[in-house]
This record gives C-alpha cells, sequence and structure tokens, in this order.
C-alpha cells in the first residue's frame, strides 16, 4: 500500500511484562511526529495471564491455540474502541526469542485483525531482519529517534524501556536519518520487571512490587548481584537482545532469600544491568529518559539514578506518556513499513543491511 503524508496510525503492544495490551494513536508520515491521539490499555485476566505465561517458549508448531485466543480476544476488544484509523501496527506477543538459533516468535494472526478490524493491519515486524542477520530486537529505537527530533534534542541522550526486559536506545539527534552511521547504538541491558514480577506472583499472589516498597525495605545479596554481572552477556559488544528467561538462574539465586530481600537484590540487579550498559554507549549521555512500567517503581528509579553519572528522567517530564510509547513505536513502525522506510539497522538490531520489516495485510472484502 501506498502511504503518503501524515496518517492516523494506531499502534498495539503486548510485551513481556504479560500485564496486558497497550494501544496509542500517533499521528505521523513515518518520518516526523506530528501528534499524539488517544490512547487506552486492557489488562489481562488471572487466566490469561496464566495462559500466557504457560506459552512462553512454544513456537508455531506447538500448541499455542488457547495462548493465540487470548491475544485475538483481547487485541479485537481494544483495538475495537477507537475510530478514524488509517493504519494499525499489531506487534503481537512474543513466545520466544532466539536469534541465533530456530529465530523469533511472535504470536499473533494480522490478516484475522485486519477482517476482524476493517483496517490494514502491519504485523510479524521482528521476522525479516533476524532472516537477514539481525538480533529482531529491540526496535523501538527508530521511534526514538524521531522523538528527540520532536524534543528537539541537540546532544547525545539515550532512553530507557524498563518492560519484562530492559532496552536501551543511545541516539545523536544531529544525525539526519535513523539508519545513518553513528546515529543509533540499541540493545537490551538485562531484566528490568520480569524477574521481579514472577517473583512477586510466586510468593505473594501479587502482580508486582508495588511502588517497590518491598525492595526499599530489603537488604541487597552483593554476592547474587555480582555473580549475575559476570554474565557472558554484560562483555558482548551490542547490539544484541535478550530473550524473557535469559537470566532464569537468577531467580533461583534469589530463592533462599526472604520476600523483601529477593527483591531488594532482583531490583538492584535490574538497575546496576542498566549502568554496565552505559559502557557501551559511543558517549555518556546528556540524560536517560525512562519509559515502561518500571518507571513507577521508586526504589528501582533511585537504583538507576544512584548507579549512573548522568540525570534519570521519566519521559512525562518531555511531555510524553512514558506508558504509551512502545505501542506508539509500532504505530510509527507500522507507518514507515506501509511507504518503504527501513524500521532496523546495523547500530540498532546488527542486521547487515537496514531493512524494512514487516508483513502488511488488508482487510477481505467480505469484512468491509
Amino acid at each position: 500500500m501506498k502511504i503518503t503524508g501524515q496518517i492516523c496510525a494506531l499502534g498495539a503492544m503486548s510485551g513481556t511484562s504479560l500485564d496486558g495490551i497497550d494501544a496509542a494513536v500517533l499521528i505521523t508520515d513515518g518520518v516526523t511526529i506530528t501528534g499524539f491521539g488517544r490512547h487506552d490499555y486492557r489488562e489481562y485476566s488471572d487466566r490469561e495471564r496464566a495462559t500466557l505465561k504457560a506459552a512462553l517458549g512454544l513456537w508455531p508448531d506447538d500448541d499455542v491455540a488457547a495462548a493465540a485466543r487470548v491475544i485475538s480476544h483481547g487485541h479485537r476488544v481494544v483495538l475495537a474502541g477507537f475510530a478514524d484509523i488509517d493504519l494499525v501496527g499489531f506487534h503481537g506477543q512474543t513466545l520466544c526469542h532466539d536469534p541465533g538459533g530456530r529465530g523469533t516468535h511472535q504470536l499473533g494472526d494480522g490478516d484475522a485483525l485486519a477482517d476482524d478490524l476493517g483496517w490494514p493491519v502491519v504485523w510479524d515486524f521482528r521476522t525479516a531482519d533476524v532472516r537477514l542477520g539481525g538480533q529482531g530486537a529491540p526496535l523501538a529505537p527508530f521511534y526514538h529517534f524521531a522523538l528527540a527530533q520532536w524534543m528537539q534534542a541537540t546532544s547525545p541522550m539515550a532512553f530507557l524501556n524498563l518492560g519484562g526486559v530492559g532496552n536501551l536506545t543511545w541516539v545523536d539527534p544531529a544525525k539526519a536519518k535513523p539508519e545513518d552511521p553513528g546515529a543509533l547504538i540499541a540493545f537490551d541491558t538485562g531484566p528490568a520487571n520480569a524477574l521481579l514480577d514472577d517473583a512477586m506472583l510466586k510468593r505473594r499472589g501479587v502482580a508486582r512490587d508495588e511502588g517497590g516498597a518491598l525492595a526499599a525495605a530489603g537488604q541487597i545479596d552483593d554476592d547474587i548481584v555480582s555473580n549475575f554481572l559476570a554474565h557472558p552477556y554484560f562483555y558482548k559488544m551490542p547490539p544484541k537482545s535478550l530473550d524473557r528467561d535469559t537470566f532464569s538462574d537468577l531467580s533461583v539465586a534469589v530463592s533462599s532469600l526472604s520476600d523483601v530481600d529477593a527483591a531488594a537484590t532482583l531490583t538492584a540487579a535490574s538497575a546496576l544491568a542498566v549502568a554496565e550498559s552505559l559502557q557501551h554507549c559511543p558517549s555518556p549521555p546528556s540524560e536517560i529518559w525512562v519509559c515502561g512500567g518500571g518507571r513507577h517503581n521508586p526504589t528501582l528509579m533511585q537504583m538507576i539514578a544512584a548507579a549512573v553519572d548522568v540525570p534519570v528522567r521519566p519521559v512525562e517530564d518531555a511531555g510524553l506518556n512514558g506508558d504509551m510509547l512502545e505501542a506508539q513505536a509500532f504505530a510509527y513502525l507500522a507507518v514507515r513499513i506501509a511507504r518503504g522506510l527501513p524500521t532496523s539497522c546495523q547500530g540498532t538490531t546488527g542486521v547487515r543491511a537496514a531493512v524494512s520489516g514487516g508483513t502488511i495485510s488488508k482487510p477481505s472484502p467480505k469484512s468491509l
């Protein structure tokens, strides 16, 4: 399909934290951002979350039917509440991510969603990148570059997303395009919320360490954190990416600790992984702008701020919505794909050449 000018794109994201579906409208031509539209959120029920969690690690040839129904129903419900949409960016749910092996698996059927909604849907964003030798993640950096331009940044800066897994994007806003050499460096930092949320659910039957209260009351096990930071991943040069459960050994390591000490240790591990990541930036960022659910955890934010030498600020301080940045990112990427513009490059995923990934599904005539 041919896209010209600014359009109304709707992005949807279901992340590795398995909390729910973010949906947000972005007005963009796939290069510049003109405005931000309505947004919505649909939380997964406990049963839906359990179904998705049980499907983690499964591939398309496994039995993922129950999880597929959760993704299909949840997206159909939240996205149908929008109107006057030109294009949808549908990420789906990552079940497996193994770019050096079997590839990557985002659960979701863009063809069916296009028929359900009556709008064209862009989906399967990561496969083309992986097939061309890239990590397939992170994909938000091209949007971060556009945001840096929107913010009128003049010096290198960084965006930090604290979702289930943490990822960092270093941006040089002086470059003309995101695919230009030196414009972007992006990679996963380590666990952010996933392991802590899993521990809270297992130990206390709650979704998260609300407000970082348990971590604030606990003692950090320095030996466990030191062993965690000795993992080869932290010495690997970017681009690089993680599966949600790459650091599952850390969960085992804290299993003998009390609830408060486990929370403190897991939170410290996430924070110090961010600090370690800055060694891979071409130059120190002037500021770190934080989005994702982890920015609501003051203990985590304080630990990150204490571990780095630059200001750490929630993106709300720049007039942005940190809960919706990733959904907006997939709206932005969808427009770029519809225009044939690249969505990843060597600096973001390690792909050999800048690539525009994704599949575009149009509604069948009978659904219109």
